[in-house]
């Protein structure tokens, strides 16, 4: 067949014009299982908490270095698995890293002091923060560009409903059997998802074009995307604009430094407001004059307001204003952090306002990673959103010290969530602030779309 025959096709454009098949639901699938046991490890030490300092004779104080451990393991994971991951494709650096925090979650039940708690964290926080920015940049790649940000919203719902359900299985499972097998069921989940992601999920589509890979490969699993299709007399690209500058050196350029300055503050006060509740909020409740079980549950509220606040402030930012719907939100979910300190001995109330406080900044959260992707130019998009997620997991960081001390301190319950509201009331002013110098990019965004698709 002579050249001529064949049609260039940019396998975006592919992606566009067909709906989503199985195997695209499926890749979103899996993504979304991997972030749901994300999920469920990050929050399972918070669970787990009141009992080993029971058990062990410990403080919280000295507890608080083996969940600060897990996040240091959850920041460097989110800012090396980007480069990693454009270097040797997204499906290993995605199955290493779930295999890596399944085992090490294992080996953490088996612990017998504080230093193997701390190692074991620190290991298994590697993998978990590698996996999510990886499961989430698989997940756009396969879908339409109509249909990422619902795609990319879905799948991270599933890390507030696997802490959701950690907090139930938790109420369950530590009086029955207890915190060790949270651990262990923890760890055991990762394992078995691993066989299925290494035979049934395919690399990213848009990587291997990216990286010249044959185009027999290539075309297979298009083939498999679009079976009704047929791309025998195409020729599959990949049509990017090159930039001379790194992605790290874009974002931090002269044109988008104040908004990334301004989205690294509001990542990392939302996180630091989200990983406080996660990890201290049962000892704080059941401190409060409550059981470890009602604790739990109240936990599993904050989590499961997390989903709905996901999917439904996404929606709201497609059709509004995204700062200001973002902003909004942040200053509702202040005022319910206000109502769990003060209404603290009604479970109901408690359960209404962690919800609250889960929609609007769990949901706030995922909003900001999508928020993210699409004030950075291509070239920078995977770079901004990662590296936002690693900054901001410093905040998390710093919530284990913040939530030990305020234990430790013996500080009345409302006083602690009042002071909460700082963080609450920081996050949204800097996400509006953002705003300020994004309108001068809008322009530029759309030159940038128009020789996208020249």
């Amino acid at each position: 067949m002579s050249t001529s025959q064949i049609q260039r096709k940019d396998v975006k454009s592919i992606l566009n014009e067909n709906k989503m098949g199985g195997l695209q639901k499926l890749i979103l699938f899996f993504c979304f299982a991997i972030i749901a046991l994300d999920g469920l490890d990050v929050v399972v030490m918070g669970l787990i908490a009141p009992q080993i300092i029971q058990e062990w004779g410990i403080s919280a104080q000295e507890l608080a270095p083996v969940l600060s451990a897990a996040l240091v393991g959850l920041a460097i994971g989110a800012l090396v698995s980007g480069p990693l991951s454009d270097k040797f494709g997204r499906k290993p650096v995605l199955i290493l890293s779930v295999l890596g925090f399944g085992i090490f979650t294992l080996l953490t039940a088996f612990s017998t002091d504080i230093t193997h708690l701390l190692i074991y964290r620190f290991l298994t926080g590697l993998g978990a923060g590698a996996a999510a920015p990886n499961a989430a940049t698989l997940v756009s790649e396969y879908a339409p560009d109509h249909r990422r940000s619902f795609a990319v919203t879905v799948a991270y719902c599933g890390f507030s409903l696997g802490a959701a359900a950690g907090g139930f299985l938790a109420a369950w499972l530590i009086p029955e059997f207890g915190w060790r097998s949270m651990l262990i069921l923890g760890g055991v989940l990762p394992l078995i998802l691993v066989p299925f992601l290494y035979w049934k999920m395919p690399e990213s589509i848009t990587y291997l074009v990216k990286q010249s890979y044959s185009q027999d490969k290539i075309k297979a699993i298009l083939k498999r995307l679009f079976p009704q299709s047929s791309f025998l007399n195409q020729e599959i690209y990949l049509n990017e604009v090159k930039t001379e500058k790194s992605g790290l050196g874009l974002i931090l350029s002269s044109k988008y430094r104040y908004g990334t300055i301004m989205l690294w503050i509001s990542y990392f006060m939302a996180l630091f407001l989200i990983y406080l509740c996660s990890s201290w909020l049962p000892t704080l409740i059941k401190s409060n004059q409550f059981t470890i079980s009602q604790a739990a549950i109240v936990t599993s509220f904050f989590q499961i307001g997390g989903p709905v606040g996901s999917i439904t402030l996404g929606w709201c930012m497609d059709h509004y204003r995204p700062r200001l719907v973002l902003f909004i939100a942040m200053m509702i979910g202040s005022l319910a952090t206000f109502g769990l300190g003060h209404f603290g001995h009604d479970m109901v109330l408690m359960c209404v306002f962690a919800w609250i406080l889960g929609f609007t900044f769990n949901g706030g959260a995922v909003g900001l990673s999508a928020l993210a992707t699409g004030y950075y130019p291509t070239s920078a998009r995977a770079t901004g959103a990662s590296w936002m997620n690693g900054i901001g997991r410093f905040g998390a960081i710093l919530s284990a010290f913040a939530g030990a001390a305020m234990i430790s301190s013996g500080m009345p319950f409302s006083m602690m969530f009042s002071l909460l509201m700082i963080p609450a009331v920081l996050s949204g002013f800097a996400v509006l602030f953002q705003g300020a110098k994004a309108k001068q990019s809008v322009p530029q965004s759309k030159a940038q779309l128009s020789l996208d698709q020249q």
